[in-house]
């Protein structure tokens, strides 16, 4: 019987525990030291495998010092505002991107430049560079078909 497929909502919540884990250089194993737990049961929390229990959800936000919500912000769905208005959830893509060490690396270094304008160039800059070439639809610009 093949594996049931982790439910959207708990890869979500885990992909946010990793983000934050690795925005903080804590390595799976300390947090899991952290909860008395394996850092392959960390794994399988952030990969959204095994669900999160309600006093355990608690216990992982008091040790990465976050709020509950902030593991459940963009969740698949849309979140519901503090006036009960649903607001849409961000493009998984972009929750994927800052679960990577290399995401969170550029977000720390971009954010860390004080100069908006320099900020402002800097994304100007990575829109040309994501451009594809007149003609080419694929992304692929002439040096790159070599």
């Amino acid at each position: 019987m093949p594996a049931k497929a982790p439910n959207p909502v708990d890869k979500h919540v885990g992909s946010r525990v990793r983000m934050r884990r690795i925005m903080m250089g804590m390595s799976q194993e300390k947090l899991g030291e952290g909860l008395g737990l394996t850092f392959q049961q960390i794994q399988k929390y952030e990969k959204g495998t095994n669900r999160i229990g309600a006093s355990r959800l608690q216990q992982i936000c008091d040790i990465l010092r976050i709020p509950v919500s902030f593991l459940f912000e963009g969740v698949p769905g849309g979140t519901i505002n503090a006036d009960g208005v649903i607001e849409p959830a961000s493009p998984a893509y972009v929750a994927d991107f800052l679960a990577t060490t290399e995401g969170l690396a550029l977000i720390r270094a971009f954010t860390s430049i004080p100069n908006i304008k320099l900020r402002r160039a800097i994304v100007d800059m990575v829109e040309l560079i994501g451009e594809p070439e007149d003609g080419d639809q694929n992304g692929q610009g002439e040096a790159d078909r070599c």
